[in-house]
């Protein structure tokens, strides 16, 4: 699994949106100048966002992005699937059944399942919130 540039910006503005409201909406141009991204590709990531319902957006003058729940609500999970999809180290397992004629016989099925139950764990443990703090849960911080 390899987390692609669109769910690493997700987070990342997620993370800033996290910090930088103050009661305030934030402006797209002011998260694309801080976080280094292009505007129009910051666009793309916040049209994922604000349909999943993670952001809420105002137009015109004095608008922006605010998140829409408390820091603590998201999980780093949750943001990357929004814009990843399936966090399966393997497309066997990117279904809730695994449809792989193989599946039967596979015996390196057991080492993936785990290793995607791993991953799960680790990215639905650790909130927006723990990031904004810089306290992730592990032997690191962020």
């Amino acid at each position: 699994m390899k987390i692609s540039t669109k769910g690493r910006y997700a987070l990342r503005t997620m993370l800033d949106l996290a910090t930088q409201d103050k009661g305030r909406l934030v402006p797209l141009k002011d998260v694309a100048y801080r976080q280094n991204i292009t505007i129009k590709y910051l666009e793309q990531v916040m049209n994922l966002l604000s349909k999943a319902g993670y952001v809420r957006s105002v137009r015109g003058a004095g608008g922006g992005y605010r998140l829409a729940k408390d820091p603590s609500e998201y999980t780093v999970g949750d943001i990357l699937r929004v814009a990843e999809g399936s966090l399966a180290p393997i497309a066997c397992l990117e279904d809730d059944v695994n449809q792989c004629p193989r599946a039967s016989e596979c015996l390196t099925l057991p080492f993936w399942t785990g290793l995607a139950e791993v991953i799960n764990n680790y990215v639905d443990s650790v909130t927006l919130e723990d990031l904004a703090q810089n306290t992730v849960k592990g032997n690191f911080t962020i």
